[in-house]
């Protein structure tokens, strides 16, 4: 190397060794690397880390004998103003050729042999090259951890708060929930992965948990509100029975104003379900449940309730219905009959008995309505020449 190589070499792996110091305090410094160290790990992980632990020893080593090179170096270089042959000499000996002496590692007895253990010789890039390797291996395991515990400790941290709202709103009731089998499989998932994040395979049993609670915590908090709304919420829904009641009578009236004009199965007979829902609601005040059930059998009474009066107001309107369509196909027979005259076929005899067979039926009491519809679909095919 010249002077000048040597030097701007020096200075180059002056600001290497620098990086490099501030690399390892950096890791060193990192948050999962440090509750690594007093960690009580187990599993894969605890292999994983260990084999980390052991490279990054080997990194410090590497490290101490690689900076003790440059130490000599730099003493080489500032011994004199400018260097002599023998100092460039020393120096380019030192940056570039074997200067990094690794000791032979010490073994377990049953791993050695009388024989002496040769130390290794390394460059300065090959031991930078070495140091970079074990780094990576530390970092990729932290990386890998930290993934795992970034991704499933804010889950379990939110089922935890979602299992202390739920002991919150027990005592807000007074009532207990049966959840210590929860609250057990929540430590035994937040143990495993804090001890063996890398073999933790918790996934699916934290979804089942975390919908679990979730779901009770729904519910308690549901709880909560129906018992200080109860009051109000049960004379609403004895209001909406009332509606329910208005709404059963007017399908029995419309019922016993259609069944006289148009046949009726049996099943259009409008049921009640009134009675049905003021037993529940009966039912409900006098329950010793928890709140959580009577919150729950609440919510269905007032669906129940709106359902029926909805369904009692669509049977009031579909019977009248009928009468609209009984009246809907009287117009459309006189239509027809207006358009047999033109065109010459109200005296025909076939034409004339479809015309009488569907008045006959539109004009009968009851009306059949399926009946009455084909035989005016009969006459309007006669009259238009069996097109329509």
């Amino acid at each position: 190397m010249s002077r000048e190589g040597a030097e701007h070499a020096l200075r180059a792996r002056a600001d290497e060794r620098d990086r490099i110091s501030g690399d390892l305090l950096d890791l060193e410094s990192h948050t999962t690397y440090q509750l690594l160290k007093g960690a009580s790990l187990r599993g894969a992980t605890e292999r994983r880390w260990a084999a980390a632990q052991e490279s990054l020893a080997g990194l410090w080593s590497l490290y101490d004998a690689y900076r003790a090179v440059l130490r000599d170096a730099e003493q080489v270089r500032a011994a004199r103003t400018r260097m002599g042959a023998d100092q460039l000499a020393r120096l380019t000996e030192l940056l570039v050729g074997t200067s990094v002496v690794v000791r032979a590692a010490a073994k377990p007895v049953e791993q050695r042999s009388l024989l002496p253990q040769a130390d290794q010789r390394l460059t300065l890039d090959e031991t930078v090259a070495r140091m970079d390797a074990a780094f990576r291996e530390v970092t990729a395991t932290l990386n890998d951890i930290d993934a795992v515990w970034n991704a499933v400790l804010p889950r379990l941290d939110g089922t935890d708060a979602d299992l202390r709202r739920i002991r919150e709103l027990e005592r807000e009731l007074g009532e207990a929930a049966d959840l210590g089998g929860q609250e057990a499989e929540l430590k035994r998932l937040r143990a495993t992965v804090v001890e063996d994040p890398l073999g933790a395979a918790v996934e699916q049993d934290l979804d089942r948990l975390a919908r679990l609670l979730a779901g009770a915590r729904a519910e308690a908090e549901l709880a909560v509100v129906v018992k200080g709304e109860y009051a109000r919420r049960r004379e609403d829904l004895v209001a909406a029975l009332d509606r329910v009641r208005a709404a059963e009578s007017e399908a029995r009236l419309a019922h016993g104003a259609v069944v006289v004009k148009i046949a009726l199965p049996p099943q259009a007979q409008p049921r009640s379900r009134v009675d049905a829902l003021a037993a529940g609601l009966d039912a409900l005040d006098a329950s010793a449940d928890a709140w959580v059930l009577r919150a729950k059998r609440l919510s269905a009474l007032e669906g129940e309730a709106r359902q029926a009066a909805e369904q009692a107001q669509a049977t009031a309107k579909a019977l009248y219905g009928l009468v609209g369509r009984r009246d809907e196909l009287r117009g459309r027979l006189g239509a027809c009959q207006v358009m047999a005259v033109r065109k010459g076929l109200a005296e025909d005899p076939a034409t004339s008995e479809l015309y009488e067979r569907a008045r006959v039926l539109l004009w009968s009491a009851p009306c059949d309505l399926t009946t009455a519809a084909a035989a005016v679909e009969n006459y309007q095919r006669a009259i238009h020449g069996g097109k329509r």
